[in-house]
């Protein structure tokens, strides 16, 4: 575990698990983190509808280090909320125009019209992370962002935006083992890129301008919550049950339905022929 780690608390959404549900070396069982979290999901769908109903506007940003679990609490949440209500943006390198314009420009586009929550996987604070450590950013730039970025955050809530920041944090050690199993990966090679390469020549470049990152868009009205990645079923319960603790949220959600009696056929429709018509070949 590295210095700057922090472990979470789960809260009202969370709960603490008895001995039982946590093995010899502390971590939690599967059986166990996968009931909680199904647990959690349940009150990810009673949040997503008060957002709906009430026409909230939700920003969430998840930065971090590379292979620090930010990609598996996206996962988890939007696996089981409405993709028309939460939404993931993860944009990639800015285009020659994008280049030119207000650096916050293109981020403002993407964010939430009423009833909708937006998850920023990586977001403005890419200037101040890898722009900055790989040299795409002037130290002028770099300046002039973290004097914008609390200013920028703070017109986004004075509209009425609830923002919410994550930093996941996790050490060079563990690190290097999820880099290495995602070589070793077929389906998981493509999360390695050239940039998390060279980011692991540069750990303590990061780790300095994180503090730096941090120091100034830290504040009270918009403040960064860390979350220990270490171990990524801790990470994510943590996450998860604190997120739901930053919007108060009533159940909205739909009484179970009752399917009526299906009418009975009236002989009028006769399916087309099967061989008029291109199948998927069946292999399995």
């Amino acid at each position: 575990m590295s210095a700057d780690d922090v472990v979470g608390e789960p809260g009202g959404a969370g709960r603490r698990l008895g001995p039982e549900a946590y093995n010899s070396s502390g971590r939690l069982r599967k059986k166990f983190y996968e009931a909680e979290l199904a647990r959690l999901q349940v009150e990810l769908v009673k949040l997503q509808e008060w957002v709906r109903a009430r026409g909230l506007r939700v920003v969430v940003l998840f930065e971090g280090r590379d292979a620090a679990g930010k990609g598996g609490v996206i996962n988890r949440i939007t696996e089981v909320t409405n993709h028309r209500v939460a939404r993931v943006v993860a944009l990639g390198a800015p285009s020659d125009r994008e280049k030119t314009q207000w650096y916050f420009q293109r981020y403002v586009e993407h964010l939430p019209a009423a009833g909708e929550i937006v998850l920023f996987d990586r977001s403005w604070y890419n200037r101040a992370g890898v722009e900055r450590v790989m040299g795409f950013a002037t130290e002028e730039q770099v300046e002039e962002f973290m004097r914008s970025a609390p200013q920028f955050e703070n017109m986004l809530q004075r509209s009425g935006i609830v923002l919410v920041k994550y930093w996941f944090s996790v050490s060079d050690e563990e690190q290097e083992r999820r880099f290495q199993a995602r070589i070793e990966t077929p389906t998981k090679r493509w999360k390695l890129s050239p940039m998390d390469l060279e980011s692991r020549s540069r750990w303590e470049e990061y780790s300095h301008a994180k503090d730096e990152m941090l120091a100034y868009t830290d504040t009270k009205t918009s403040p960064w919550w860390v979350v220990d990645g270490e171990e990524k079923r801790h990470a994510r319960l943590n996450c998860i049950s604190h997120l739901l603790e930053q919007i108060p949220y009533e159940d909205l959600t739909h009484e179970v339905l009752e399917l009526p009696p299906r009418p009975e056929k009236t002989g009028h429709y006769m399916r087309a022929p099967m061989d008029h018509q291109s199948f998927v070949p069946e292999r399995y």
